[in-house]
């Protein structure tokens, strides 16, 4: 299982037991909002992108009351936002639909954390799994999950 791969990865840093696993799904924003009982907007939701010309994807981070800005993301990377296909996202990125997090991937995974998030003092990455998730600043988030960089791909939403 995923979960068991995030909390090896993370017991490096001694964060292996802040792991929250729940008995109910968190695999969307809504659910892992109610689950934990914060704002939908809190949830650190990751998504995966084809990178183009390669075999290879990216994640971005972002806050859960956002949706790509398919402007922005094409002037940051160069090229028009993909998503990965379903029957891609495990392959790819190791974690299933539900708990594709910013931890334990591949090591040709590349990792970006959107700036929506700043605006808060804790967020909540799934964490490999569709019941989990673990609390972190964005700061803690940011060297957890070896981003590259804080980028600006993201436009926020009335989903809340």
């Amino acid at each position: 299982m995923s979960v068991q791969k995030v909390k090896e990865y993370l017991k490096d840093y001694g964060r292996d037991c802040q792991v929250k696993e729940f008995p109910v799904s968190s695999a969307t924003v809504l659910l892992a909002a109610k689950a934990l009982d914060v704002s939908p907007a809190r949830i650190a939701k990751t998504l995966s992108f084809r990178k183009e010309g390669s075999d290879s994807c990216i994640l971005v981070v972002t806050a859960g009351d956002t949706k790509i800005d398919n402007a922005k993301f094409k002037k940051t990377f160069g090229y028009k936002a993909k998503m990965l296909a379903a029957e891609e996202v495990s392959l790819l990125t190791g974690h299933e639909i539900g708990g594709v997090c910013p931890f334990a991937n591949p090591e040709q995974v590349s990792t970006y954390l959107d700036i929506s998030m700043q605006r808060f003092e804790t967020v909540f990455p799934a964490a490999g799994s569709s019941n989990s998730a673990i609390e972190l600043t964005c700061e803690e988030l940011f060297m957890l999950s070896g981003a590259l960089e804080w980028i600006d791909v993201c436009k926020i939403t009335d989903a809340s």
